[in-house]
């Protein structure tokens, strides 16, 4: 009877000590760590009322940030980013008397959380990402040409924007998502290339002096990632 005991105390220790050591190395290989690059074009929504002769336009920008994923199932899995987002636009205008044109840079620092859905075989398969970001306005700069309507000489301005906390409301937040296709080329390496899109549900400004003029920006572009799998 005692030996029973001892050889079941035995396999219970076995099976304890198995289990810590297999269960972190389980748990490890659902993680995947990565860098993304990318790059979009941002549309600038804004009702210029009167203002016929201004013209708004989106522009190109760049976007950069680290990735980070769990994967709860083959294909299933939550994915987080920190990346820097550019979301410039331009500004313009064209008149008898004047011309303006400006070319404005505005950068964010946005967090999007999704979920992840893939599909596929083992080495190349698609994958779909669904969810809500976060963001900040970090900084602004415009450069362009404007006109002296009293000397009628047109002249060039460049400078940082100075941020209103009554007319600009930096904090951003909204939908994300984006869909695309993943190449695993070795045991621990995969890439991605995916169109992603971040659609802002928050007005760029605030009500300003009792007066509702909401702008918003929508960012689309390809983003491609290198993950690591552990």
């Amino acid at each position: 009877m005692n030996n029973k005991v001892m050889n079941m105390k035995r396999l219970v220790n076995i099976t304890i000590l198995t289990l810590l050591f297999v269960a972190p190395q389980q748990l490890m290989a659902q993680w995947r760590i990565g860098a993304s690059v990318g790059y979009g074009y941002n549309t600038y929504t804004v009702d210029r009322h009167y203002m016929t002769d201004y013209k708004d336009e989106g522009r190109w920008g760049l976007t950069a940030g680290m990735v980070g994923q769990y994967d709860f199932f083959d294909w299933l899995g939550l994915r987080a980013e920190l990346n820097w987002t550019e979301k410039g636009r331009r500004l313009s205008r064209s008149h008898i008397m004047e011309t303006v044109d400006y070319k404005i840079y505005n950068h964010y620092l946005q967090l999007p959380v999704m979920a992840a859905f893939s599909f596929g075989g083992s080495r190349v398969r698609g994958f779909c990402n669904a969810g809500l970001y976060g963001g900040y306005w970090m900084k602004s700069h415009y450069r362009g040409f404007d006109t002296n309507v009293i000397t009628d000489k047109t002249y060039l301005v460049e400078k940082d924007l100075d941020f209103d906390s009554e007319r600009d409301q930096r904090w951003d937040f909204g939908l994300a998502g984006g869909l695309g296709v993943e190449w695993k080329f070795a045991r621990h390496w995969a890439a991605q290339s995916e169109f992603r899109c971040y659609y802002s549900t928050t007005s760029v400004t605030r009500d300003y002096q009792r007066v509702s003029d909401p702008r918003y920006n929508t960012y689309t572009g390809i983003v491609f990632t290198a993950f690591y799998l552990f």
